[in-house]
């Protein structure tokens, strides 16, 4: 008797795969899993009922504290990539791992997935499943399918599914990030309807009056907000709310998956906005201009690992031991205003601050301004000798 577990988000592509796995690779016992990494609640309890009703049997797991611990990491390497949060690159390889262990009690012949031949997601998934020696199976990759064909398909089927050929999109939502994409937002040209958001505000709704939040820090992870400490969880969940009131947190970009194609992905984040900027403005108050210059390139190197769904790599490891040893000084406390969809810093302190006032007040004179004479007749000495050469021709 053959078995496969399928990672089940409970949305078109995995519920039109438990029928295939059946009736196209004939299997005949299909096992799902959903993985709670902080979609809403309603969500998972679909999810949960649909593979119930329609698989053999089904797993829910509840994988939010290994995601907001990701998520702390992704928070001091100022995690993006061409400027999404990677809220559903960082996900996948933990909910992996959670089917992978599934599998494994379950003695299952394979792993099957309900992603694209065209997305990312299928590289992310499959890496940790190889990792772990099972075969894969991936039925819309496999069978060439389209979004049109699955919403027949389920539709001849009886399978009650979330989406219409009004609206086809592919929604992807957790703690982090909520992703848009599909249907009439495949054309580039074509302006988001407001009804794609659900997290934001339109910034021009939000209130009109702005809002000042304080994020305190401890080795460049959020402790606490305004004051009131909390865990990762909840400090992620009440930032949601509180810059989704405000219109923070959209993204609609042309982003460049790992195959090379570009695609168009909107994306919602308030939380994500607005502790990425606070972080940063703590970092450029207390680390030194040549530890901020490297770390961007670490953090480049270290998004696009996440991106494509490498974070097994060795690479990886060695970025997270330099930035964690950057954030030992990263203690403090940011203040942003948040109005009408923007995110600015205007304060901070740490005490490890870097920056002097008594040094830089032009009000004080413990650095006497004449020793700079000597250091400005060097400056820039090369390019004016340069400049004198080649008068000459």
């Amino acid at each position: 008797m053959s078995k496969v577990v399928l990672s089940y988000s409970g949305g078109l592509d995995t519920t039109v795969a438990i029928f295939l796995l059946k009736e196209r690779y004939g299997f005949d016992e299909v096992v799902t899993v959903t993985v709670d990494i902080g979609q809403p609640e309603e969500d998972v309890r679909e999810a949960e009922e649909r593979g119930k009703k329609y698989a053999d049997k089904h797993y829910t797991i509840d994988a939010k504290r290994e995601f907001v611990n990701a998520l702390m990491q992704l928070i001091k390497a100022n995690g993006e990539y061409e400027g999404y949060v990677l809220g559903t690159a960082l996900a996948r390889p933990i909910i992996a791992e959670k089917v992978v262990e599934v599998a494994k009690k379950e003695n299952a012949d394979a792993i099957a997935h309900g992603c694209t031949g065209k997305g990312n997601d299928q590289l992310r998934f499959e890496n940790v499943f190889y990792q772990h020696g099972f075969k894969v199976v991936a039925p819309m990759r496999e069978l060439n399918l389209t979004r049109e064909w699955e919403i027949e398909y389920a539709k001849e089927k009886g399978i009650e599914i979330p989406v219409t050929k009004e609206k086809p999109y592919s929604i992807d939502e957790n703690l982090w990030s909520r992703s848009i994409e599909g249907g009439k937002l495949e054309d580039p040209t074509f302006i988001p309807p407001e009804d794609v958001w659900e997290w934001t505000k339109n910034p021009k709704d939000a209130p009109d009056e702005p809002e000042i939040v304080k994020i305190d820090f401890e080795k460049g992870v959020p402790i606490a907000l305004n004051d009131e400490e909390m865990d990762g969880l909840e400090l992620i969940r009440r930032l949601n709310e509180i810059g989704g009131r405000h219109g923070v947190g959209r993204t609609d970009i042309i982003e460049d998956r790992v195959l090379g194609l570009k695609s168009r992905e909107c994306y919602e984040h308030p939380a994500a906005t607005i502790l990425i900027t606070a972080h940063r403005d703590l970092e450029r108050l207390v680390l030194s201009r040549r530890e901020l210059k490297f770390k961007r390139f670490v953090e480049e190197e270290w998004a696009e690992l996440v991106y494509y769904g490498l974070t097994n790599d060795p690479l990886f490891d060695a970025l997270n031991a330099f930035i964690d040893k950057t954030q030992e000084r990263v203690n403090g406390w940011v203040k942003v205003k948040l109005f009408k969809g923007n995110v600015t810093p205007v304060a901070r302190y740490s005490e490890y601050s870097l920056y002097k006032p008594e040094l830089t007040s032009f009000d004080t004179t413990l650095v006497d301004q004449r020793f700079a004479e000597g250091f400005s007749r060097f400056h820039g000495l090369q390019g004016r000798i340069y400049r004198e050469v080649m008068k000459r021709y």
